[in-house]
């Protein structure tokens, strides 16, 4: 193991800290102080808070959330896939199907299941003919 790399490392680092450092001090020296009635009110995009931050939502909001994570991950994993896809050869493009196929497997699982029906009640009060 070489010095060299291990020297010029630590100095980036201190480097980096000092430049943090100074920046925020200079920004506390040369930063404005305002005081006043509504300095520590919250405010959210461009509105104040009305009502209580605590506010129960439907667990459909969640699964939505954990679909699209699931599906962003499948998007990042196949465009990995598309720009090695020359390099990975046949071999890549059957794993790329298999986790395709598998993804989709779960997909309609789930839309078999109803956890893709937002409004069940719907689907219970006109039954398809």
């Amino acid at each position: 193991m070489e010095v060299q790399p291990l020297w010029t490392l630590a100095l980036y680092f201190v480097l980096v800290v000092g430049m943090v450092v100074g920046i925020m001090l200079l920004s506390h020296v040369l930063g404005q102080r305002h005081s006043g009635r509504a300095r520590d009110d919250p405010y959210e995009s461009g509105m104040l808070p009305v009502g209580s931050a605590r506010v129960r939502l439907s667990a459909k909001f969640y699964l939505i959330a954990v679909f699209f994570l699931i599906f962003d991950l499948e998007a990042v994993y196949l465009f990995a896939w598309a720009v090695a896809a020359r390099e990975a050869g046949w071999a890549g493009y059957i794993e790329a199907v298999i986790f395709i196929v598998v993804l989709g497997a779960g997909l309609l699982y789930l839309w078999r299941l109803g956890a893709l029906d937002w409004s069940p009640e719907r689907r219970r009060r006109f039954p398809s003919v």
